[in-house]
């Protein structure tokens, strides 16, 4: 997928560059698979506010994907490729021989009239899914289920694969996009492939107003605030942090600051850190 610039005829113009959305096949959704997405503005049910810089933003459905692809040895034809606002990748909706419809996260490499299975019999081409322990060691992964059944929760961001390594008793070693390597168990599933819509990372929004379609209010920097209101606000001009490290608004230690616990459950399924 491509990138598309414009004649620097504003100054938002200039710096804006869009996807060219080559990918996209399928213009309008499927009826029978959007649901309602309420906003909450980044409110409890109290009304207050425990998520700043949420609100507004163009409306949105939500697209139900399956995550899960627990309907095995059913081969599914890709009916196209569409647009989801609700993440970075394309989704591709699929329909199984019984009349099934349902989205999927769109590989790439997968286009309309392909054929994709879930299930342990399943070739190795994007798009097809079953357990871990029955792909082979080096194929690239996504949609990485964390416990059998779960449904993917890992990789599932545009343009992002992990590497299955090696195979060992009931687990496997996966390696993740952040470098991180990990124990998984081998009868957890995942989807063959990188996932698509690579070129995300280099659409460059351009203006505020884009960012305020997205549904992010304005954030503002604490060293321009008042000392009573961040522990970075105050002094004459620029003033350094004055503290031993950055903080938030609240007095609390940030970036950089490690707040995984370190007696987390998880921490024995880390082989090695992420870089």
């Amino acid at each position: 997928m491509g990138m598309k610039h414009f004649r620097p005829t504003t100054p938002s113009l200039r710096n804006m560059t869009v996807s060219t959305f080559d990918e996209i096949t399928k213009k309008t959704p499927e009826k029978s698979l959007l649901t309602t997405k309420k906003k909450n503005a980044g409110r409890n049910s109290s009304g207050r506010i425990t998520v700043r810089h949420h609100g507004g933003g163009n409306r949105q459905k939500y697209r139900k994907i399956d995550f899960k692809r627990l309907k095995d040895d059913m081969e599914a034809t890709v009916i196209g490729i569409e647009y989801d606002p609700n993440r970075s990748a394309n989704i591709a909706l699929i329909e199984y021989e019984d009349g099934t419809k349902s989205y999927i996260l769109a590989p790439i490499g997968l286009k309309d009239g392909d054929k994709v299975v879930s299930g342990d019999k399943a070739d190795i081409k994007p798009g097809n899914c079953m357990k871990i322990e029955s792909i082979p060691v080096g194929t690239m992964i996504h949609n990485i289920e964390l416990n059998p059944g779960q449904g993917g929760k890992l990789v599932r961001a545009a343009g992002q694969e992990a590497q299955l390594m090696a195979k060992e008793g009931k687990y496997a070693h996966v390696r993740l996009p952040s470098g991180e390597m990990r124990l998984i168990m081998a009868v957890c599933r995942a989807t063959i492939g990188t996932v698509g819509n690579s070129d995300h990372e280099n659409v460059k929004l351009g203006k505020a107003g884009r960012t305020r379609h997205l549904g992010k209010r304005p954030e503002v920097r604490g060293s321009v605030m008042n000392p009573n209101d961040h522990p970075h606000g105050g002094g004459e001009g620029r003033a350094p942090v004055g503290h031993a490290g950055p903080m938030t608004p609240w007095g609390k230690p940030a970036l950089g600051y490690k707040t995984r616990k370190k007696n987390k459950l998880s921490n024995k399924f880390i082989v090695k850190r992420r870089k």
